[in-house]
């Protein structure tokens, strides 16, 4: 019970990956204050919860509005008298599979645009509650062209850099107040809602481009939602007090080795006697 006793916001607890994070921390001992723009989903994840034995509690937010952000974290300060961990999952509406050259401006900006300005409205209202009480994790969140060139990902691309840079910056403000601030990037998780409509719909070909995904990797596996929903709890307790400032890469090595394989060194090779 790494969190018994804290008390954990996540937005877009609905979807499949803000919704693995959220049940790891409640059966880490956090009470989860489950948030989402529409209820239905998260409430599927609030009753999972409940049914492991969890402290849940669901609320409606916009997670693009500052007054509805800002109004659900003083219900939550009410209620439980401190905000200890915050995590942004929500979808950043990105385009992908097509050019740079070939997509419209609206199309390249929205998910940068989105990605801003939700981590921005989320974590700097944690941070300031946080500044109050000397302590919090706040958790942000990316995928594996963060940190490497990707090509056809549009600008989802941009936006996972652009909140990695925010999170650095952020955590530098922070850290003096005793916050912590770290960034978790993860790669496709074939156990995610996502892949698994995809590869309904797409067959073999689905099946192919998994696979090649995996093959991308120094691990020759891609990471599942439980191995991002274990970081994240790990990096919200006290075993991770030290780390703060940085992006934790949960990418089976994707980041490192894209389009990964050995290489045989021909130039260093000794000469058969």
């Amino acid at each position: 019970m790494l969190l018994q006793g804290k008390n954990a916001i996540v937005y877009g607890a609905g979807g499949s990956l803000g919704g693995a994070v959220a049940s790891a921390l409640a059966a880490a001992g956090a009470h989860v204050f489950l948030t989402g723009h529409h209820l239905t989903s998260v409430q599927k994840t609030a009753a999972g919860i409940e049914s492991a034995g969890g402290k849940v509690s669901v609320h409606q937010v916009d997670a693009r509005n500052a007054r509805s952000v800002n109004d659900h974290i003083q219900s939550v300060l009410d209620t439980a008298g401190s905000v200890d961990i915050s995590f942004n999952a929500i979808g950043w509406q990105d385009t992908q599979d097509i050019p740079l050259t070939e997509m419209s401006l609206e199309d390249f900006l929205r998910p940068v645009s989105i990605a801003l300005e939700t981590q921005f409205l989320t974590a700097t209202a944690a941070a300031r509650v946080m500044k109050t009480q000397q302590s919090g994790v706040i958790l942000t969140l990316t995928a594996t062209p963060g940190g490497i060139g990707y090509a056809n990902v549009g600008g989802f691309g941009p936006a996972c850099n652009a909140v990695e840079g925010f999170s650095r910056n952020l955590a530098a403000e922070s850290g003096p107040y005793g916050i912590r601030i770290v960034n978790i990037r993860s790669a496709g998780s074939p156990d995610s809602r996502i892949f698994k409509e995809a590869i309904a719909a797409g067959g073999e070909a689905v099946e192919q481009f998994i696979q090649k995904m995996k093959n991308d990797t120094m691990l020759k596996a891609l990471p599942l939602m439980e191995d991002i929903a274990n970081t994240a709890v790990f990096l919200a307790s006290a075993m991770a007090g030290k780390i703060t400032g940085v992006t934790i890469d949960v990418t089976a090595g994707t980041t490192s080795a894209l389009n990964y394989k050995v290489t045989n060194v021909a130039f260093l090779k000794k000469e058969t006697p």
